[in-house]
């Protein structure tokens, strides 16, 4: 990856930090962004002691102005990789779902990725070479209760990435969708508290009962595993995989 400049969002912890390390340790440049200045500063405080090269950018990606701002930050610099990974969630079922979250949900998990693609698309196409990598989830691809927006908006997620691989098909662009199952991030930590209360059983069945339990592996996935196959599809060698929905979801999907 060296040579390489990468754009993580949501990178100021869990999938997007590991993400953004990964991608450092194999020689990229890495801009971290994240809508939490301070997690932003941690993160690349973290990877500097490390000796890695990194740049920390405030960025929410619901915000047209953040985006303009992220632009001008850069000031011409090339971003190779743009991984979209800037995630929320909420759990309730529909009825008692706060219409402004739903559209929250969307806005960061689907409209966000719309957002940061068109801003770099254009100096990408310049250059004649980039990689898109948006973090998904298996819920891109089967559904769980309580989940509408999240559930909607990563279906979405995965519609909108085919078309814009058919759209960049004329040059070295590519953009795909990883699709994990349950990662142990502060995300899914929140979740299970949450679906305890929505199902009404303890969060240890919740891990084992409704996480583990579609899964023939029995196992959370690694942000190991996600940092990995991030890295094969930002490289050369990724160049004619693209609008593709790759799994890890230990077997659920093939039952």
């Amino acid at each position: 990856m060296e040579n390489m400049t990468a754009l993580i969002t949501g990178a100021g912890s869990g999938i997007g930090f590991g993400v953004a390390q990964s991608l450092a340790e194999k020689g990229a440049t890495i801009i971290i962004t994240d809508i939490n200045v301070d997690a932003v500063l941690l993160a690349q405080k973290k990877l500097s002691d490390k000796g890695l090269n990194v740049k920390g950018i405030k960025l929410d990606v619901t915000n047209e102005q953040d985006i303009e701002n992220l632009i001008t930050t850069l000031d011409g610099m090339n971003i190779d990789i743009l991984v979209n990974n800037a995630g929320i969630q909420h759990v309730s079922r529909l009825e008692d779902f706060p219409m402004n979250a739903w559209q929250k949900i969307v806005n960061v998990l689907l409209t966000g990725p719309a957002r940061t693609c068109k801003a770099l698309l254009p100096q990408m196409r310049d250059n004649g070479f980039g990689r898109i990598i948006n973090i998904g989830s298996i819920h891109g691809l089967v559904a769980s209760p309580f989940k509408s927006a999240y559930v909607a908006a990563k279906h979405g997620l995965i519609g909108f990435s085919k078309v814009i691989a058919l759209e960049t098909s004329d040059t070295d662009i590519t953009i795909n969708t990883i699709c994990p199952a349950y990662v142990k991030t502060p995300l899914v930590e929140k979740q299970i508290k949450d679906q305890a209360i929505q199902h009404g059983i303890s969060e240890e069945d919740v891990i084992h009962k409704i996480m583990l339990e579609p899964m023939p592996k029995k196992s959370f996935i690694d942000i190991e595993e996600i940092s990995a196959t991030v890295c094969f599809l930002a490289s050369k060698q990724a160049k004619n995989m693209t609008g593709q929905a790759l799994v890890l979801d230990g077997g659920w999907t093939v039952k």
